[in-house]
């Protein structure tokens, strides 16, 4: 009799190990097609979350909820660079969401800085398509920041979401860049004298390009890697040299050229010198400088993917309050922006509360009872005692 227990508890044993040793196999399975899938898909760090609440879905809708919410009816409009200095709360479901207008050859720069770099944060990127707007670009898992090469001129959202735990102060950076360097070296904006557009020839055509001002002799350097598909001298241009970026890509024209550097057909790196500045062709009577052009199909405004923009740094932003709820001191104009020339959006009574998300220098980004969020100058609100 004890030999025969002695036999079932043996089998019973050896079947519990296969089971748990076919679970463990099934799982690592599992996961190996998920990396396989993910390797294909490519999921956004938003949809590798949702993951983690099968067993808890609830908590996870209302999250996602509150994302889908203000995709859909935040309409608040910043101008770049714009910084916010804030605290995230467990739970909230707080989400940032800012309108900007951007430039065919600007680089959108979205980032959030917590105390923690455990703290997740799922930055979305959207643009706007006839009256809805569409996501085109999301942060990836361990991501914080992106960057988003602006293909087109018109208004996109960035939305901003820290992870369902999140609990620390926060850093909110809205930058932009230009897609290339600056094409003389040692310049910058200021060196800018005539800007797309303006009349020449006593109104017979258009400036189709940029002057940049230098002294005779200053390097003239590639903006990007690419080839010269031309050189030489001839029409309006003077001394000038084509630079093709990318096989199919635009056409870099750099023309008055006092000497060219380079020959036709050569492959050329970033701030690889072309030539010098001078006042050949048309520009014979004017001081020296060069006209900078960009062409696809036709003339595009070479500013934006020229024109350099400071960033903004959380040393440049202050806090006033350490509360999470405000109350209004009197009667206060709720704004779309944070600018007294910003549309007004709504209004709220004398000691009305609201929720503080963040602040952006003397604007404070709040949220009403209601849902509603505006920007309230922060003269108008004080922390409830």
């Amino acid at each position: 009799m004890k030999r025969n227990n002695l036999i079932y508890t043996t089998v019973a044993a050896v079947a519990l190990l296969l089971i748990i040793s076919c679970s463990g196999l099934t799982q690592s399975i599992s996961t190996g097609f998920t990396k396989v899938a993910d390797a294909v898909t490519n999921p956004t760090a938003r949809q590798v979350y949702a993951r983690e609440f099968n067993d808890n879905k609830t908590i996870y809708t209302e999250w996602d909820i509150a994302y889908n919410t203000a995709k859909a009816y935040d309409s608040l409009q910043v101008t770049l660079p714009y910084g916010e200095k804030g605290v995230f709360t467990p739970n909230s479901n707080a989400v940032y969401t800012y309108t900007v207008q951007l430039q065919e050859g600007e680089v959108l720069q979205a980032a959030v800085a917590a105390d923690s770099v455990n703290q997740r944060m799922f930055i979305d990127v959207l643009a706007q398509q006839d009256t809805a707007y569409v996501p085109v670009l999301s942060t990836k898992i361990g991501e914080a920041s992106l960057e988003y090469e602006v293909p087109q001129t018109g208004f996109y959202k960035v939305i901003i979401q820290p992870e369902l735990a999140a609990n620390s102060n926060f850093f909110i950076s809205l930058s932009k860049r230009p897609l290339y360097v600056f094409p003389v070296s040692g310049k910058g904006n200021a060196a800018i004298g005539s800007f797309w557009g303006m009349e020449r020839d006593g109104g017979k055509r258009s400036h189709e390009g940029i002057d940049i001002f230098a002294k005779r002799g200053t390097p003239v350097v590639a903006i990007t890697n690419g080839s010269v598909s031309y050189t030489g001298e001839k029409g309006l241009g003077g001394k000038q040299v084509w630079l093709r970026d990318g096989l199919f890509g635009k056409s870099l024209y750099y023309a008055h050229l006092d000497s060219i550097a380079v020959q036709t057909g050569a492959s050329v790196k970033t701030g690889d010198t072309l030539g010098f500045v001078g006042n050949t062709g048309n520009a014979k009577f004017t001081p020296p400088h060069l006209h900078f052009g960009i062409y696809k199909s036709g003339a595009v405004n070479p500013l934006p993917y020229v024109y350099q923009i400071p960033k903004v740094t959380p040393a440049q932003f202050t806090r006033s309050f350490a509360a999470a709820t405000l109350k209004t001191k009197g009667k206060a104009n709720l704004r779309q922006g944070p600018s007294t020339s910003a549309p007004t959006v709504g209004a709220l009574s004398p000691t009305q509360t609201v929720t503080l998300l963040g602040q952006h220098n003397d604007w404070l980004h709040i949220q009403t009872p209601t849902g509603q969020k505006a920007f309230l100058h922060k003269s108008l609100a004080k922390a409830i005692n």
